[in-house]
């Protein structure tokens, strides 16, 4: 038997051993957070994964974020900490979808959210993250749009450059649809003197809309002391240990993404050892 702190220090001595850097995505657990070498959203860790000297890389996330790693690191091993983790809106389009979408609407440049799989980035025009989506944009010479997967990020930037013409397909995070404007209502009204944060893919009124790290990085800095979290519940507990002299709320509580909850700790332990994972 061993306790969390001992799995979490033989992890620590593992990852120095056999050179190997371990990134978490925001939405895992605290536990796994703790042993990683970096934190973030999906396209930072794989700058930072770029960047580090080891060899070896860890992904505790989903599929696409370990593609992501490896196409920015061919030279490195990259591993999933679990096979089995997924992203439903990453795989709500493939490759002959896109290029039917693409033959039937020539004159549109495609932008395409980075949570899509590595063989549809590689016939999109453009990838955008959730935080410089707008940016990219509004600097793409064409007027005309085609934005995949998530239509609800996409409504979001097409509200702000109403001088192009956009379409979308019908996709979406499951996990950010499960929040809906009664929620807002009702979190509202049960902590009236908080501030409401959310992620571009939630359609609320909000007091800042921004990604998981700008969500995080904003209730850091905020002189506010409450907070309604709309986005993936772990952001509750990571920002509760960061601000422990604050208060956070979870919009929903349905809002889990069941795909990075599947990394367990020892999921990671296993791989460290070179028992478990995907190459």
């Amino acid at each position: 038997m061993m306790t969390t702190r001992q799995l979490q220090d033989e992890i620590l001595r593992l990852k120095k051993e056999k050179d190997i850097c371990i990134l978490a995505h925001a939405y895992q657990s605290h536990e796994i957070l703790e042993v990683a070498d970096y934190t973030g959203d999906s396209y930072g860790l794989s700058q930072q994964a770029a960047k580090a000297p080891q060899k070896n890389v860890l992904m505790c996330g989903v599929r696409f974020m370990a593609e992501t790693v490896k196409i920015l690191s061919p030279e490195k091993k990259v591993y999933l900490s679990n096979s089995g983790a997924g992203c439903p809106m990453a795989e709500q389009l493939d490759v002959e979808m896109l290029s039917a979408l693409k033959e039937s609407n020539p004159d549109y440049t495609v932008v395409a959210y980075i949570n899509t799989t590595s063989e549809l980035k590689t016939i999109c025009d453009v990838c955008v993250t959730s935080s410089s989506a707008l940016k990219i944009v509004n600097n793409i010479d064409n007027d005309k749009i085609l934005f995949i997967p998530d239509c609800n990020l996409g409504a979001w930037v097409e509200k702000q450059v109403p001088q192009k013409t956009f379409k979308f397909v019908h996709g979406g995070c499951p996990t950010h649809l499960r929040m809906s404007v009664r929620d807002v209502k009702k979190a509202r009204a049960a902590h009236p003197e908080a501030k409401l944060l959310v992620h571009p893919e939630v359609s609320a009124m909000a007091d800042y809309i921004g990604s998981t790290t700008g969500i995080m990085k904003y209730a850091e800095e905020s002189d506010a002391k409450e907070f309604i979290i709309g986005t993936e519940n772990s952001i509750v507990q990571h920002l509760q240990y960061e601000c422990p002299d604050k208060k956070f709320y979870p919009l929903s509580k349905d809002c889990v993404c069941h795909n990075m909850k599947l990394t367990t700790l020892m999921d990671v332990y296993n791989c460290v050892c070179g028992q478990g994972g995907e190459e």
